[in-house]
């Protein structure tokens, strides 16, 4: 047993616990994160400060989706998926997903990792507005956005309700066999594990958040380096082209996972597979690959769909993976 491979039930123990090293490395690689919040106008913050390195870094919430347990842990058998749930103090019958967005500072230029949802799948997604605002910026304050697939809750927000850019001034890069098979194409959605009408709004909503962006989007393959400080990394599978991001200044670093896994309950502390992932087989062997990174290099996780702020850990056990959120930081 090497110092990453853990028992799970000495890590759950932890985690309860809260273990007060584990967080987002702040200047000069100290392991210590600098945060700040304030109320947002809705209530609850909805953005969180640190710094990686000298990058200045902000989650932003879009606010919530989400849907059956099932729909996110395809292969888990059914009275295992309620005990897990159940342990977790989760309903057994919703599973409730954060639209964590990241806004960067880096050379001069302030770039958003992914776009979120808006209201392409539900009315609690959208908030990405009043959360810039709540830090004193607008949508023409943004010079890029980078999204990690195209699905609508990456995407949703780029169109406005009369069909503009909501982000005036923003360059939106894009995964290109993303666009090429979510697109340029009817895609063939038969297997996400939902009704026939929810994946022609799926669909829908993709070609109609991108439109306003189609004769200017920049394409990219996974594996390049978007500006200095900012590196895609391959992790096909969930979709054709979808890549997660890892930030990074001097010796700090900090890991964005997108939809490698949607809830650490049941893709992380359990092995489960996502339903929606177009090839299952290739977006585990994509999930393993990062999250042994992760664990193996002790790089700080942010999770796109995890509970807000989405930061913390990923630690190896002896039956896989360990999530131990991140202590929140004043």
């Amino acid at each position: 047993m090497n110092a990453f491979t853990l028992n799970r039930r000495a890590i759950m123990l932890t985690a309860v616990a809260g273990a007060s090293s584990v967080f987002v490395p702040g200047p000069g690689g100290s392991g210590r994160a600098m945060a700040q919040t304030a109320p947002s106008p809705s209530g609850n913050a909805g953005h969180y400060r640190f710094r990686v390195g000298a990058i200045g870094a902000t989650v932003l919430s879009d606010g919530v989706i989400g849907g059956p347990p099932r729909v996110y842990a395809s292969d888990a058998p059914e009275v295992e998926l309620q005990e897990a749930l159940r342990r977790a103090f989760l309903p057994s019958d919703h599973m409730t997903l954060n639209l964590n967005t990241l806004l960067i500072e880096a050379g001069g230029r302030r770039i958003l990792l992914e776009a979120g949802a808006g209201t392409t799948m539900g009315p609690n997604g959208g908030r990405i507005f009043e959360n810039l605002a709540a830090i004193g910026l607008g949508p023409a304050d943004i010079d890029a956005i980078v999204v990690s697939h195209t699905h609508p809750d990456h995407v949703g927000n780029l169109r406005t309700a009369d069909g503009g850019k909501a982000f005036p001034r923003a360059l939106v890069f894009a995964p290109k066999a993303d666009w090429d098979f979510f697109v340029r194409t009817d895609p063939d959605l038969s297997y996400m594990p939902v009704a026939e009408d929810f994946r022609v709004r799926f669909a829908a909503a993709i070609k109609s958040s991108l439109e306003p962006v189609r004769n200017d989007v920049e394409l990219y393959e996974a594996g390049a380096e978007i500006v200095p400080g900012l590196t895609t990394i391959a992790a096909a599978g969930h979709t054709p082209g979808m890549a997660t991001f890892l930030v990074h200044s001097g010796d700090d670093q900090l890991l964005l996972t997108a939809d490698l896994a949607y809830h650490p309950v049941v893709n992380v502390d359990r092995p489960w597979l996502p339903g929606p992932d177009r090839d299952k087989d290739t977006a585990l062997a994509s999930r393993r690959r990062i999250f042994d990174m992760a664990a193996t290099d002790g790089i700080p996780v942010l999770g796109f769909h995890f509970p807000f702020p989405g930061l913390g850990r990923m630690l190896k056990t002896d039956g896989g993976y360990a999530w131990v959120p991140a202590n929140w930081q004043f």
